[in-house]
C-alpha cells in the first residue's frame, strides 16, 4: 500500500470514479425521468375506451394476418408483472371491474395488453408507450462495477508504463551484489525506459572507475611503503640497543597496518569462485591453528553444516574474529550452528565488551576500541572491517552485540548450502 505505484493508480482510479458518479448524479437530477405511472393511467384509459366499443359491437372482427383486436382465446407468452401491475392498479382507481395482463407474445413485435371482455372474448391491444425496465438497481450497480473494473485496467497500464523508470531503478538497487557490482542494463523500451537506463549504466561505470581508483591508491601505498620500511628497518641496527627495540616495534607496527591494508583490498576484489565448504571442519581447523600458537581458544559445540564461500578468504575471516575474541576478550568460545536455512558462527568471549556508543563503528577501517577493551596490544584495527568484507562477499553478514553477564559476542551468519 506504501508503493508509489499502488498510490497513484488509487488516485487515479478514486478520481475518475469520482468524475462519473457526479456526472450521473447531475443526469438523474437535471433530465426528467418518464413518468411511467402516467403513461400506465393513459393505456388503461385506452383499454377502458376499446373495451366499451367492443361490448356495444362497434368493433370490427379482426382479419387473421392482424394481432389487434377481439378474439375468442387469450395470447400466450410471458407476462409482465410491473406494467401489468401498474394499469391493473389504473383500472382499479378508475372504478373498473376489469383485470388485463400484459403479455411479450410471440405473435407481435411489441408487448400485447390482453383482458377478458363481458362476453368472454379476448380484447388484444398494443402497448405503444414504453414501459419501466425490472432491475433498474442492479443495472446502475453493474455500470458503476463495469466502471471500477474498466478504470482500474486503464490505470494500471497507464500506471505502470509511466512508473516504469522507476520500477526499472528499484530493481537495479535490489540487484546490487555484495561487493557493489551492477549488471548493465539493456536499453531499449519506451524512451523514458531507455534513458532510465542509460543514466543507472552510466552511473555505475563511474563508480566502479572510482571504486577501482581508490582499491589502487591503497595498494600502491601499502606496497610503496614496504621500501622506506626496510630501509628504517636497515638503519635501526646501528642505532643503540635501548632505541633499536622501540624502532623495530614502531615498524613492526607499520609493517601490520600495510598488511591488513593489503589484505582488505584484496578482500574487495577476489575474484575467486565460491565452492561447498563443510563449515564445523573449517572452524575445528582454525581452532586448532590457533591453540598451536598458544591462544586461548576452545570450540564448544559444532554440527555438521555446508555453505557456499571462498574457502582461503572464510578461514581469514574465522580466524580475525576468533583472534580479536582472544586478544582482547581474555579467550575465545567458537560454537556452530544450523538455524532456519543458515549456518551460524558464534565467538563469544568474557572481556569488557564494547561501549553501545561505539558499536556503529567498530566496522570502521582503522578504528580501535581498545580503552575499552582493556590493555592495549598490536594491531592495525583492520581485522574487523576484514572479516565483515569477506561475509558479505560470501553473502552473508558479521554482527556484534555484548553479552548481558560481560563480554562480546561475534555471529558470522551465512546462508546454508545442500
Amino acid at each position: 500500500m506504501n508503493r508509489l505505484r499502488t498510490k497513484l493508480t488509487l488516485l487515479l482510479v478514486a478520481a475518475l470514479l469520482l468524475v462519473a458518479v457526479i456526472a450521473t448524479t447531475l443526469s438523474f437530477l437535471l433530465l426528467s425521468p418518464p413518468r411511467f405511472h402516467e403513461i400506465e393511467d393513459a393505456l388503461a384509459s385506452q383499454w377502458i375506451l376499446v373495451a366499451d366499443l367492443a361490448s356495444h359491437g362497434d368493433l370490427p372482427p379482426p382479419a387473421p394476418d392482424r394481432i389487434i383486436g377481439v378474439h375468442e382465446k387469450s395470447p400466450s407468452g410471458e407476462q409482465l408483472e410491473g406494467p401489468t401491475h401498474g394499469i391493473n392498479a389504473a383500472l382499479a382507481a378508475k372504478g373498473r371491474s376489469e383485470r388485463v395482463a400484459v403479455l411479450k407474445t410471440l405473435d407481435a413485435p411489441w408487448p400485447v395488453i390482453a383482458g377478458r371482455l363481458a362476453d368472454g372474448r379476448w380484447l388484444w391491444l398494443p402497448m405503444t408507450a414504453p414501459h419501466e425496465p425490472p432491475n433498474q438497481d442492479w443495472a446502475l450497480f453493474g455500470w458503476v462495477f463495469a466502471m471500477l473494473i474498466g478504470t482500474t485496467l486503464v490505470m494500471l497500464v497507464a500506471v505502470r508504463r509511466l512508473t516504469e523508470p522507476l520500477a526499472l531503478l528499484e530493481r537495479t538497487v535490489a540487484a546490487i551484489g555484495p561487493g557493489g557490482e551492477i549488471e548493465p542494463l539493456a536499453e531499449d523500451g519506451p524512451k523514458e525506459v531507455r534513458a532510465a537506463a542509460r543514466a543507472i549504466n552510466l552511473l555505475a561505470s563511474r563508480l566502479k572507475q572510482a571504486m577501482e581508483s581508490r582499491i589502487r591508491l591503497v595498494a600502491a601505498a601499502g606496497h610503496d611503503l614496504r621500501t622506506p620500511m626496510t630501509r628504517m628497518r636497515l638503519r635501526a641496527e646501528f642505532l643503540p640497543v635501548e632505541e633499536r627495540e622501540t624502532w623495530i616495534a614502531d615498524l613492526n607496527e607499520l609493517d601490520r597496518i600495510a598488511d591488513s591494508a593489503i589484505q582488505l583490498v584484496r578482500e574487495e576484489v577476489e575474484g575467486s569462485t565460491h565452492s561447498p565448504i563443510r563449515l564445523d571442519g573449517l572452524v575445528h581447523e582454525v581452532v586448532d591453528e590457533l591453540r598451536e600458537v598458544g591462544l586461548a581458544v576452545s570450540l564448544d559445540s559444532t554440527v555438521p553444516v555446508c555453505v557456499q564461500a571462498r574457502p582461503l578468504s572464510l578461514r581469514r575471516a574465522i580466524r580475525n574474529l576468533a583472534i580479536n575474541a582472544a586478544t582482547h576478550g581474555g579467550g575465545a568460545h567458537l560454537a556452530v550452528s544450523s538455524v532456519d536455512g543458515h549456518a551460524l558462527v558464534t565467538l563469544s568471549d568474557r572481556g569488557p565488551g564494547i561501549p553501545e556508543a561505539l558499536m556503529g563503528q567498530v566496522f570502521e577501517p582503522f578504528f580501535r576500541v581498545d580503552p575499552a577493551r582493556g590493555a592495549a596490544v598490536p594491531g592495525a584495527g583492520l581485522g574487523l572491517a576484514i572479516a565483515r568484507e569477506i561475509a558479505i562477499g560470501n553473502g552473508g553478514r558479521l554482527t556484534l552485540q555484548n553479552r548481558p553477564g560481560g563480554g562480546l559476542v561475534q555471529l558470522l551468519s551465512f546462508p546454508a548450502a545442500g
